[in-house]
């Protein structure tokens, strides 16, 4: 197998909001020409957006509508941007998109600036400056 991953999909449980959330909120470029699902280009991944019953379902599980969404799902999505001062910038756009607030950017222990928000459907995202991770 070669190293390389294509897709991140989240299992949304309201399409439209999830899209208006990425697009309309926090500006990204969303591709819908798919009825029900949507791609955003996220450098040489894509995230898609997929309507959570029908992921379960084509994964071979059972739906996920009555489901407890758990605190910390184990993972996070990381965003990282080019100055310190675009990591508040971008957690401001993402609450008032829609998102909740889960930990202001404020300087990391590791020399960094770093935040977190949860989307509408509570997936964690980090978006954080990090001095020593120099991006393209």
């Amino acid at each position: 197998m070669q190293p390389r991953i294509s897709f991140i999909t989240l299992g949304v449980r309201d399409l439209g909001r999830a899209i208006a959330f990425y697009r309309d909120g926090l500006g990204l470029e969303t591709d819908t020409k798919y009825e029900g699902v949507a791609f955003i280009p996220m450098g040489s991944v894509r995230l898609s957006l997929y309507p959570l019953d029908d992921l379960a379902k084509d994964a071979g599980l059972l739906p996920q509508e009555n489901a407890p969404s758990l605190p910390f799902p184990g993972f996070t999505i990381a965003h990282n941007v080019r100055t310190p001062e675009e990591v508040a910038g971008v957690i401001e756009a993402a609450i008032a998109a829609g998102g909740t607030l889960v930990k202001a950017a404020q300087n990391a222990d590791w020399g960094g600036v770093s935040g977190y928000f949860r989307d509408p459907d509570g997936f964690l995202w980090e978006v954080a400056w990090n001095p020593h991770f120099a991006l393209d």
